[in-house]
């Protein structure tokens, strides 16, 4: 297990290689070209200050090269291991140094400390979506297939496949429409993840002279209900209907009657036996329910102005900006590749047979 372990973390480096050079020569072949955001922020400039700038940014970052030849200033760029750059955009000594995810051309700031304010926000929506998604698909989809046949089996499978057919654009904002409208029911904020005061709020809600405060933790909950709705109820939906398929096809299997005929109680045959066998299909999921959080993020962070790395990537690919755009690319393929990793690590340990030799 641990030399597949090590293989597959090797390989991850030639696959990582191949999503950014797609996504860079993209780039390179559209409109703009690779410098397009810096021509948009030189508009109002007068001409002497947009040759200066453009000499500047052509000679740091090499737009009057070939792309090959840009993305491989890139590739040393982030790499621990290659030729040092210069302030000036010039080439220093080979040796080892800090990886550098570059400069943002747009905004004009490290892209590591853009993501560094937007990455925790996205965590945070996925983190908490994630057990709701399983919390809710994995209970419902059990309760399904005990009761297959019957109303809430029957009600279960109408509403799911009517949560899994809804947008997630158009679940936004009918959402902020209705429920964060002053004009229908203002029960939820309709934007951004506090209030502007929460910096100067307790941690904890709590009762003060001037009345009821409740505190960061509880601000931040209330805001973060409808975007988790709007990540999870698709997730969590078929997730129900994968559970429940899975869970039916193993009740009607040999050895689940061999463990009734037995006498063993229904809770055991239930859960010791069927869903003990169901939980490969489960974990499939893992590895796509990430990415697709991931993705759709970018509509939910929009929708309801999170800046997050949705948010961030939204801008990054309107602007051009190619560091960022990078630098997003480069986290989401990681992210998408330790989660494959981890569903094939999941496999061997539910299953004794699956062995990776």
């Amino acid at each position: 297990m641990l030399t597949y372990v090590i293989r597959r973390l090797l390989l991850m480096f030639p696959t990582l290689l191949g999503i950014t050079a797609l996504v860079f020569f993209c780039m390179a072949m559209a409109p703009g070209g690779l410098g397009g955001s810096l021509l948009q922020s030189m508009g109002k400039m007068n001409s002497v200050d947009q040759v200066r700038i453009r000499e500047y940014y052509t000679k740091r970052y090499g737009f009057n090269k070939p792309a090959i030849v840009q993305y491989g200033r890139w590739l040393n760029l982030i790499s621990p291991f290659g030729r040092r750059i210069n302030d000036d955009g010039s080439l220093g000594a080979v040796g080892f140094k800090w990886p550098n995810l570059g400069e943002s051309i747009w905004r004009h700031r490290q892209v590591s400390d853009l993501i560094h304010e937007s990455l925790p926000l996205t965590l945070l929506l996925n983190g908490v979506s994630i057990p709701v998604i399983y919390t809710i698909g994995v209970l419902n989809g059990i309760a399904s297939a005990q009761r297959r046949g019957k109303l809430y089996d029957n009600v279960s499978n109408i509403s799911q496949l009517a949560a899994w057919s809804v947008p997630t654009i158009w679940a936004g904002v009918m959402l902020i429409g209705f429920l964060a409208n002053r004009e229908y029911i203002e029960l939820f904020p309709p934007a951004g993840l506090h209030e502007a005061e929460a910096s100067g709020m307790p941690f904890l809600p709590h009762f003060t002279a001037l009345g009821w405060n409740r505190g960061w933790l509880l601000d931040t909950t209330w805001h973060l209900l409808l975007p988790v709705f709007c990540l999870s109820y698709g997730g969590s939906a078929y997730l129900t209907k994968l559970t429940r398929g899975s869970l039916l096809e193993n009740l009607g299997a040999d050895y689940v009657r061999t463990a009734r005929a037995k006498g063993l109680s229904e809770r055991v045959v239930l859960f010791r036996h069927a869903f003990r066998n169901s939980v490969l299909a489960l974990i499939t999921v893992v590895a796509n329910i990430l990415p697709a959080l991931i993705s759709g993020s970018v509509i939910v962070e929009t929708i309801f102005s999170i800046p997050g790395m949705g948010k961030l990537d939204v801008e990054a690919v309107t602007t051009n900006d190619r560091e960022l755009v990078m630098a997003v690319t480069l986290i989401g393929g990681v992210i998408i590749l330790m989660s494959q990793l981890l569903r094939d690590i999941l496999y061997a340990i539910a299953d004794p047979r699956v062995a990776y030799e």
